[in-house]
């Protein structure tokens, strides 16, 4: 089925309207080597919204606050029309160990950060960045839930966390009558599919849309990678990379499977007339559970290449391969439990259908 960005999807257990496809704005700046500039960046927001896209992400950290500053002055003018999240808990000030974390005074500071930064009342949605382990679950929903009460955010949401401790949040947050988590940000694309042993099945039964980012795997689903570029062990270091390519070898991203992955791609988007990059982010938007794939772009011919996903439409046979050979091993317990054998002894030879 042919999508549009105005085309809205429901976040999680939430009646939020979101674009099928967010606008990452960690490009929006150059503080970090490279991105876009001022003038680009609008561009990139003006096309966004002129087609009907409403969904942006950034973090208080992205591009050293640009990436928040560009989003709000930028959208001054329709912001209620739009839906802005941001991130907390990643480090804001080296040498300030309040500075980061998912602790409340950190929550609290990055909140009042980003609001300025966006120079806006409010943000629409507010996840926790990185999960870090060392801070009381309680004291995370409370401070999350004061922060909407505040009426300073509308909802809220996690990203890079643990399966168990984001249902964990949830059903405290549930049982004690606090603001829900609607949103889970994950990495998730036809190289990286582990999210589907318990992140992804966890999202869809506690109410969370999952939000993927990386959905080109590091850009190695759009064909420019190929056997040449498979880095030796030990030839560099990922703080020695001198490009994004160069570091994407050096952090694993680029072997024989993942190019086997990007080669199936490369032969559907022949098949279908259109590019590597929108046959893999077709495939992310078809993924059960997916709300919005985040697309991260530094020029408009980038931006309009991956909007292009939108009118892909992959069939069942085509949706088959690219899970066949991008396919992972499910793991303890879900490999038993998925078995023939199990399903035998469970059901005998009786068919029951699920509810999802």
């Amino acid at each position: 089925m042919t999508l549009t960005l105005d085309t809205y999807r429901l976040l999680g257990r939430s009646g939020l309207r979101v674009s099928p496809l967010a606008l990452g704005t960690a490009t929006f700046g150059t503080e970090w080597g490279w991105g876009a500039e001022r003038e680009e960046a609008r561009k990139l927001f003006d096309r966004y919204t002129e087609l009907g896209g409403n969904f942006f992400d950034t973090a208080s950290t992205y591009t050293n606050g640009s990436s928040e500053r560009m989003l709000g002055e930028f959208a001054h003018g329709e912001r209620e029309r739009l839906v802005l999240a941001t991130k907390y808990s990643t480090l804001r000030t080296a040498g300030d160990p309040n500075s980061g974390g998912t602790h409340r005074k950190s929550m609290l500071a990055s909140v009042e950060a980003s609001l300025r930064h966006l120079n806006s009342d409010y943000i629409d949605l507010l996840y926790l960045n990185v999960w870090d382990f060392r801070t009381p679950v309680e004291e995370i929903l409370r401070g999350l839930d004061d922060l909407v009460r505040q009426g300073k955010v509308l909802y809220v949401a996690v990203s890079t966390a643990p399966a168990w401790q984001v249902s964990r949040m949830q059903t405290i947050a549930d049982l004690r009558g606090w603001s829900p988590l609607v949103a889970l940000e994950i990495e998730y694309s036809l190289i990286e599919r582990t999210g589907e042993r318990d992140l992804i099945p966890m999202a869809r039964e506690m109410g969370l849309g999952v939000v993927p980012f990386s959905p080109l795997g590091g850009g190695v689903l759009t064909g420019k990678y190929g056997r040449d570029d498979l880095n030796p062990a030990g030839s560099v270091a990922g703080e020695t990379a001198s490009n994004r390519k160069t570091l994407n070898a050096a952090l694993g991203m680029v072997t024989e499977r993942t190019l086997a992955i990007a080669d199936v791609v490369k032969e559907l988007a022949t098949e279908l007339d259109c590019t590597p990059a929108q046959v893999a982010l077709a495939w992310t938007l078809n993924a059960p559970g997916v709300a919005s794939p985040i697309i991260g772009a530094r020029t408009i011919a980038q931006l309009e290449d991956n909007l292009g996903a939108l009118r892909v439409d992959l069939t069942p046979s085509q949706l088959a391969r690219l899970d066949e050979v991008s396919a992972i091993e499910l793991g303890t317990p879900h490999g038993l439990l998925a078995s023939d054998h199990i399903r035998t002894v469970v059901s005998g030879d009786m068919k029951i259908q699920t509810r999802h």
